[in-house]
């Protein structure tokens, strides 16, 4: 009886098994099947100086400023996975326990208190620009992050959110939104700026610290409570970050030599990072020198700057205009390319060989104007 009871015993165990390995092999073949969409996400072009510094980044297709991640501070990474998914390393796309704490906290207090996504499922809902609070939307987004965890690398789908998570207006990304709210890479942060962008994506538009600075500013201090908690910075770091005032104006993304990165950017077609000779503390110098030149003289002057090494051929600065803002007083016409008639080509040598001579000096006054007389031809024969 006893053997009869274990042989039935094992049956509905070997019978168990075989509907669960059946069931799970069904399902993997439903996430295998899962149409991923497009993951090659375009960001813009970067013109950049000879040391790697951007001087001037481009806008994709969509008018959305999204540049490639590059590097990023550590600490804010920390951050982010304290605070978005701190099981990203290990699960597979979802994770159990955050969901079963997230439902049962809205069972509790009757509303959604915590969410449950991982940061995988949230690259899903970018991927495809989903839905984020409708049930059906959630499970297609849980769908897709077991599909990207078996076909991406952990970071390739932090590299994916990296260059995703909305920060407001056309800014996706950590390092356009670096750029906009601090004029900085993000290679390097404070514990204040990194924990307001890790706050922003949450709530982008309600969040902005230029139309909503008190929402930012709690939103960035819970952050930096949680880091505190876990150890990432010590209390008095906290306190010092909460200190911090949140920015509140949004900044210009750089743009040093634009007429020239436009020149190139037309040059080469489907390039994503054209590197230059620019020596960009020096291009900083020549395009005050330019504005200072014309300063008070309203549209009827504008000025070029260019500067090359005499050893190596380098362009070191070029400055096309003035002004290259100012469309009116042809502030977009690049006048370091513009045609000059002979005369005026050949007056930097004319004076070269007149310092040379010791006939003229910098500070020398010359009257540009035609002259036509006897004398003057004698004096030349």
């Amino acid at each position: 009886m006893r053997t009869r009871r274990l042989a039935l015993f094992l049956m509905n165990c070997v019978l168990v098994l075989g509907i669960g390995a059946g069931l799970r092999d069904r399902f993997d073949d439903w996430v295998d099947a899962t149409a991923l969409p497009r993951l090659d996400v375009p960001v813009g072009v970067e013109v950049v100086a000879r040391d790697g510094s951007l001087l001037r980044a481009f806008q994709v297709a969509d008018g959305r400023w999204r540049l490639d991640a590059g590097p990023v501070d550590p600490l804010f990474l920390d951050m982010l996975m304290t605070w978005e998914d701190r099981r990203f390393a290990g699960h597979a796309g979802i994770d159990g326990r955050a969901l079963l704490r997230a439902g049962w906290q809205a069972l509790r207090h009757g509303r959604v208190v915590s969410g449950g996504s991982t940061l995988t499922m949230q690259v899903a809902r970018l991927a495809e620009a989903g839905p984020t609070g409708q049930w059906a939307g959630k499970l297609r987004q849980m769908r897709l992050a077991l599909a990207l965890e078996r076909r991406l690398e952990k970071r390739e789908i932090l590299a994916l959110y990296l260059r995703l998570a909305p920060y407001g207006a056309n800014v996706e990304g950590i390092r356009a939104a670096s750029l906009q709210w601090f004029g900085k890479e993000p290679r390097r942060l404070t514990p204040a700026q990194a924990a307001l962008l890790v706050a922003l994506p949450q709530s982008p538009e309600a969040r902005r610290p230029d139309r909503f600075p008190e929402a930012a500013r709690a939103a960035r201090d819970r952050v930096l409570a949680r880091a505190v908690r876990a150890g990432l910075i010590s209390a008095a770091d906290g306190r010092a970050a909460m200190a911090e005032p949140v920015p509140r104006v949004r900044r210009a993304f750089p743009a040093l030599a634009p007429l020239l990165a436009a020149r190139l950017l037309r040059e080469h077609p489907g390039a994503l990072r054209i590197e230059t000779t620019i020596d960009a503390r020096l291009q900083r110098r020549a395009e005050a020198l330019a504005a200072r030149a014309v300063q008070g003289a309203g549209r009827r002057l504008s000025a070029a700057v260019v500067l090359a090494d005499h050893r190596t051929g380098e362009i070191l600065a070029e400055v096309g205009a003035a002004d290259w803002t100012d469309g009116a007083s042809a502030g977009f016409v690049d006048m370091a390319r513009a045609w000059r008639s002979p005369g005026s080509t050949l007056k930097p040598f004319v004076y070269g060989l007149a310092f040379d001579d010791g006939l003229a000096h910098p500070e020398t006054l010359i009257e540009d104007r035609p002259t036509a007389s006897a004398s003057a031809a004698i004096r030349l024969h």
